[in-house]
């Protein structure tokens, strides 16, 4: 966001060498709060691309992830049911030219959980978009956080990963998944801002990753009074300055 926590134009006054990307990473506790409330965060973030976590995932999915997109003014990109209910969303200023969805392997008892991926183009910038949430249970993260990375770790493109990690910075999990990339928030000096829970923040388990080629310009934990009603995660809001990849 600009110093005034107005939102910054995207795609107009480049930098030379790179390209701006507006993400929020959001984890919206399946619509079951307030849903006027929730696209207003969205929207007024103006984001160009949305990683969304506890999206729809059964009973008319589609219909349901596309009712979402339209009420943040974007489309879908990848994602739902086949990611079980991961959901990447965009801006018409991104171009998707691929997707792909991964399943963790189901422990009995528990939900299954998976991870959802999307190759963008946005200017002359190419990157890979990625989004997951891992386990509530400590025993699962583990190989869920093995199984996410290396993922990533195969991808040529830079990488904007986004997740709920369901674990800390000081956990196996999150070192896993976050070794070799950027911590959004430490790079921008906000490491200390927690992004659960909104009636009583005391967490930072929801995650901003990126390639060590992308620079972050800003980084925010939006607290307001319509986030703590919109979710009960608060959203990660990030502006990225992608390079320009052959």
């Amino acid at each position: 966001m600009t110093a005034a926590g107005t939102p910054a134009v995207h795609g107009a006054g480049e930098p030379a060498g790179g390209v701006r990307l507006r993400v929020v990473s959001y984890n919206i506790h399946s619509q079951r709060d307030d849903t006027a409330a929730l696209a207003a965060v969205v929207r007024e973030a103006q984001p160009d691309v949305v990683i969304v976590q506890e999206a729809p995932r059964r009973f008319r999915w589609r219909q349901k992830s596309a009712a979402l997109a339209e009420s943040f003014g974007l489309v879908v990109a990848a994602g739902g049911l086949p990611s079980l209910g991961n959901l990447l969303l965009t801006s018409l200023r991104v171009r998707v030219t691929a997707t792909r969805c991964q399943r963790f392997p189901l422990t009995p008892g528990r939900h299954l959980r998976g991870a959802a991926y999307a190759e963008c183009r946005v200017g002359g910038a190419r990157f890979l978009l990625a989004g997951s949430h891992l386990s509530t249970d400590p025993a699962e993260r583990p190989n869920q956080a093995t199984l996410l990375k290396r993922e990533v770790a195969d991808a040529q493109l830079p990488v904007v990963l986004g997740a709920d990690l369901n674990d800390g910075p000081d956990s196996v999990a999150w070192r896993t998944v976050g070794e070799g990339l950027v911590d959004a928030a430490v790079a921008a000096d906000a490491a200390d801002r927690c992004t659960y829970s909104c009636a009583n923040p005391r967490r930072r388990i929801d995650a901003l990753f990126v390639d060590p080629r992308v620079t972050v310009l800003d980084y925010d934990v939006v607290d307001t009074p319509t986030t703590r009603r919109a979710s009960d995660h608060f959203p990660v809001l990030a502006d990225l300055l992608l390079p320009v990849v052959d």
